[in-house]
């Protein structure tokens, strides 16, 4: 399993895989994501799936990019199709064999950026049949993998005009709650943003110290928010602060 979420702001795009791998008792780690294109003109991937559905659909793509597109896709939905076409190429050539031996053809994937055509940066969810949904402002992102547990904080406080530093603080925390509850996805974390206003990608890794203060300070203040949070005639009543009538099994 895996995690990776898209944002898309006003500002820009925000996005955020982690690096573990798992198969049976074994734990590596790999990227997920992957800036493809030329150092101008280039977009993001990020895949929850199979490894090997990943990579040989990703090389797919990278030589027929050599061979028909050298200098990069003039907008994002033209490397979004050539992606699919890659995708169901893998599918025709893979697809029995895995289902012989029960695995199943889950490759999701996440494009985003903004290329030389497009007006704004913008990302597409790409499903394992390649067919794909776009974000949009009224939901401002898309995630894959183990979606769960981060989805309630993302869905509580983001917006199209969140900020961007809110906004990677916001991911970190959808990441960090997946942690917690999810085995099989952790560190390291891959970060990396996109700034409409400099057309310009940024990355960087962490570990699991390098967000200790940032882990820390959320674990206290969500406890500190909850025990201020007003009672309310429920609370006091279930606590023993109020006389409560005992329903009796007899």
């Amino acid at each position: 399993m895996t995690y990776c979420v898209a944002m898309k702001v006003r500002e820009g795009l925000v996005a955020v895989s982690d690096g573990r791998i798992t198969a049976g008792t074994q734990v590596t780690v790999a990227r997920k994501n992957a800036l493809i294109g030329p150092e101008s003109n280039r977009f993001l991937v990020m895949t929850s799936g199979l490894r090997s559905l990943r990579d040989k659909t990703l090389a797919y793509l990278r030589r027929r990019m050599r061979e028909d597109h050298a200098n990069g896709y003039s907008g994002l939905l033209d490397a979004v199709d050539d992606y699919c076409s890659c995708l169901r190429q893998v599918r025709e050539e893979d697809g029995d064999q895995l289902a012989e031996a029960d695995l199943t053809f889950n490759l999701h994937a996440i494009i985003g950026g903004q290329l030389r055509d497009d007006p704004e940066p913008t990302v597409f969810l790409v499903y394992p049949e390649g067919n794909w949904i776009e974000v949009d402002e009224r939901t401002p992102y898309l995630s894959v993998g183990a979606t769960t547990y981060g989805k309630p904080v993302l869905d509580r406080t983001l917006t199209y005009e969140t900020d961007m530093k809110t906004a990677l603080k916001l991911a970190y925390l959808s990441f960090d709650s997946t942690r917690i509850s999810a085995a099989d996805v952790g560190f390291p974390l891959d970060m990396m943003t996109y700034l409409a206003s400099d057309r310009t990608w940024r990355e960087a890794q962490y570990d699991y110290d390098d967000v200790l203060q940032q882990r820390q300070w959320w674990n206290d203040n969500i406890t500190k928010l909850v025990k201020e949070m007003p009672d309310g005639p429920w609370v006091s009543a279930l606590a023993g602060g109020q006389h409560l009538s005992v329903v009796s099994d007899d």
